[in-house]
């Protein structure tokens, strides 16, 4: 049997919550050994269902670092180490000696990611990561609709699973440069960068913005969340229009009536008898409407209660779902691997116990290679640098994915339609997702085009998509046909629900899966209707998945000189989040914390309160900190609400710091001012560039901090074929070889008169 991918590396993690253990997960399902050193600072529940999945496989080790002993025992294994995961601040990093200079002196192999609430460089990097405060400060809260007017809580705590697959991945690209450049470095995030993704889509401005760029996507859009007979929700995708059943009850409605219901609602831009379609899904129950819409193609999906995916057949068929045996709640059903390598990644075993002594050291496994020359010469290399990829998807997961391999610095090549990707209606959406890529068009499926298609494919180290399966064959771009033109290449797919089981060729969408995965229904709060989280999570999920698998592909390749195929899905990157509950072997789910009817938080300690001027955020998740919180504004809810309400934000916030209560201001309609902030542009979080069509475009910078290594960050998202005459001409066609193919309508060559964004 293959070794696993990162058989060689050792992981010391050193970090609690979600982000830092999750990060670990992945690397040691990977393959890595991870150490995970626990001290008595800090809080976490060692009892809890999500504490025993995120730290399931590794070795645990109990260190204080307060005492001489803790700290050489953590010394000697930082010595022996590749990778170190932490969520220190800089002061709090500096203080135990793991500050970015004294790990480097100590290791200067070792590659180090900090997941902190803010980037080193921001004047919060030594506040408390905690996600709620992150969202609050940054004005996540208030992009969220709610069922009552108001910043809401958000329930699912997206930005911690993001951080953790940006953190694994930045460790990736970094042991990817450390083969090239014979060092390590810092591969560094935070909650912030993370939960700031799916603003891409939102936050961004141009100088000379067409009307529908200017437009955007309105957080007031009618979401189809449909109530039905039997009381359960639908989340519908599109129009279901055509299928049997909604057309025949449409036209028994009649145009009179249907108007009158869709009269009811504002517009939707995918639904345009959004209200008609509520009125007539009332009339049947929920899983014979999702059957009948599966049966036409049209995708839809019950919101299901949290932990039901536990049972789904498709998700264990994938291995999604996997058995674990469990010391205290014996044989459960958890969250297996988000993607698919070979060799694949394994669950190494359930939560071990703690270690009281060190463990053994170890030399670092990697010999370290002569720098190159040109890193000699002293011009650093963004991480990815010489990695070549083919784009051939569409949509949001799979273009966001490649825009990060571009950030990273790989060179990008982006293939689309001659009509334009199918997201370029959304002009927002479709330019958040598309940075640093050049820009072709080419007629996939026409005999015309195979040839500039196998010249790309000879030429690309990667090729990623996200197009159905059944529709690349037709296409010739699945991986059987394209690794006939180059077998070294590494493919990757994200589908929707995995590349096994009978849903493996359904259209899916973000919105079904947070719907499947109980999100739905915990978002909108106990005993309200389901509510769809408009972050796009799923499809974020997705694209770091695939990226994490592309670049273990990658790196198994730069030993082996084999290409392989890997694969990731909405299902798969979305299950991972539901680690907060597991099935046990009765079939019950384990409890979870559940969103108030309000939607104002999980607890007393952990919620929004309303003060007379405005809501604010606190989190008070040790002993210490929720004492200090009932001393100063009462033991209740009720009595809290009261002391907030008689103060201005500013008071209780001053208030709450003085007492040690970690707290934030919920801020408003920050779109604008967080591309205005001279410090989030200092800590590199805007990215700037002239865009052929839109002139100066401004949108969400960079998602990591590399120290030595630049990302790569200044290249705008391409104009319809913006680059195809530059690109064939790269590739070796002629002239006439590229009007014919204009001729034929295979490819469009963009000139300054015919600029379409």
């Amino acid at each position: 049997m293959d070794k696993p991918i990162l058989h060689q590396i050792r992981v010391i993690e050193f970090a609690s919550g979600i982000a830092g253990p999750a990060a670990g997960l992945q690397l040691s399902e990977a393959g890595a050994e991870v150490i995970r050193v626990e001290t008595p600072a800090m809080s976490d529940d060692t009892d809890s269902v999500l504490f025993s999945v995120l730290n399931r496989g590794k070795q645990r080790l109990a260190l204080d670092l307060d005492t001489p002993a803790g700290k050489a025992a953590l010394a000697s294994l930082l010595r022996g180490a590749d990778v170190l995961l932490h969520d220190l601040t800089p002061a709090q990093a500096a203080a135990h000696g793991l500050d970015d200079g004294a790990l480097a002196a100590v290791n200067p192999q070792l590659v180090v990611s900090a997941i902190g609430g803010w980037p080193r460089r921001h004047p919060l990097a030594e506040a408390p990561p905690r996600e709620t405060l992150v969202l609050a400060r940054l004005g996540l809260l208030d992009e969220q609709p709610g069922h009552r007017p108001g910043t809401v809580f958000v329930r699912m705590p997206f930005a911690g699973w993001l951080a953790a697959w940006f953190s694994a991945i930045g460790v990736m690209a970094r042991l990817v440069a450390r083969r090239r450049d014979g060092r390590g470095g810092t591969a560094h995030t935070s909650l912030a960068q993370a939960a700031l993704a799916p603003m891409s889509m939102h936050w961004s401005r141009a100088e000379r913005p067409t009307p529908v760029f200017a437009k955007g996507l309105s957080k007031d859009t009618p979401i189809p969340l449909h109530r039905c007979a039997d009381g359960a929700w639908v989340h519908v995708h599109y129009s279901p229009d055509e299928a049997p059943w909604m057309a025949e009850a449409l036209a028994g409605m009649g145009p009179d009536a249907v108007a009158a219901e869709n009269a009811k609602y504002p517009p939707s831009h995918v639904a345009p008898n959004f209200g008609a379609n509520k009125a007539i899904m009332a009339t049947r129950p929920a899983c014979d409407w999702v059957r009948h819409f599966w049966e036409h193609d049209v995708a839809a999906q019950v919101a299901a209660p949290f932990g039901a995916i536990y049972a789904s057949a498709q998700a264990r068929a994938n291995g999604y779902v996997v058995e674990v045996e469990d010391r205290e709640r014996g044989r459960v059903l958890q969250p297996g691997p988000a993607y698919l390598t070979q060799p694949p990644p394994r669950v190494r075993g359930p939560l071990a116990g703690r270690d009281p002594a060190p463990l053994p050291g170890a030399p670092a496994t990697l010999a370290a290679p002569a720098p190159a020359p040109l890193q000699a010469a002293g011009i650093p290399m963004p991480p990815l640098a010489g990695m070549k990829v083919l784009d051939l998807g569409a949509y949001l997961a799979g273009p966001f994915a490649t825009m990060l391999l571009a950030d990273l610095g790989a060179e990008v090549i982006k293939v689309e339609p001659p009509a334009g990707d199918a997201m370029r209606r959304l002009e927002r959406i479709f330019a958040g997702t598309q940075r640093g890529k050049l820009g072709v068009a080419l007629k996939l499926g026409e005999a015309g085009a195979q040839e500039a298609l196998e010249k790309l494919v000879r030429w690309a180290d990667v090729v990623h998509h996200n197009i159905r399966l059944p529709a690349a064959r037709k296409l010739g771009i699945d991986h059987a046909a394209l690794s006939r033109i180059n077998p070294a290449l590494v493919f990757c797919h994200i589908s929707s629900y995995g590349p096994e089981g009978e849903q493996k060729d359904w259209p899916g969408f973000d919105q079904l899966m947070q719907a499947a995965c109980g999100w739905e229904v915990e978002c909108g709060g106990q005993g309200n209707p389901p509510m769809w989280l408009r972050f796009g999570v799923g499809d974020y999920l997705a694209a770091l998945s695939s990226v994490f698998a592309v670049l273990l592909a990658h790196y198994r390749r730069l030993e082996t000189g084999e290409g392989q195929m890997v694969a990731s899905s909405l299902l798969g990157a979305t299950l991972p989040t539901v680690a907060e509950a597991v099935m046990l072997p009765d079939g019950a789910i384990t409890p979870i914390a559940h969103l108030d009817a309000a939607q104002t938080g999980l607890s007393p300690d952990h919620r929004l309160y309303g003060c007379s001027d405005g809501w604010l955020a606190l989190a008070a998740f040790d002993g210490r900190e929720r004492e200090a919180l009932a001393q100063l504004a009462g033991a209740t809810v009720r009595e809290r609400e009261a002391w907030f309400a008689a103060r201005p934000r500013e008071l209780a916030l001053e208030a709450l710091r003085g007492a040690g209560v970690p707290s934030e201001p919920v801020l408003e309609s920050q779109g604008e001012a967080f591309l205005d902030d001279p410090a989030c542009a200092a800590a590199g979080l805007h990215a700037r560039y002239r865009h052929a069509v839109y002139g100066e475009l401004e949108q969400v910078g960079a998602y990591w901090d590399f120290g030595d290594l630049p990302l790569k960050l200044d290249r705008p998202p391409p104009a319809l074929g913006e680059h195809s005459a530059q690109v064939w001409e790269r590739l070796g066609f002629g002239p006439a070889q590229v009007d014919a193919l204009e001729r034929q309508g295979l490819t469009v060559l963009k000139t300054p008169s015919t600029g379409n964004p």
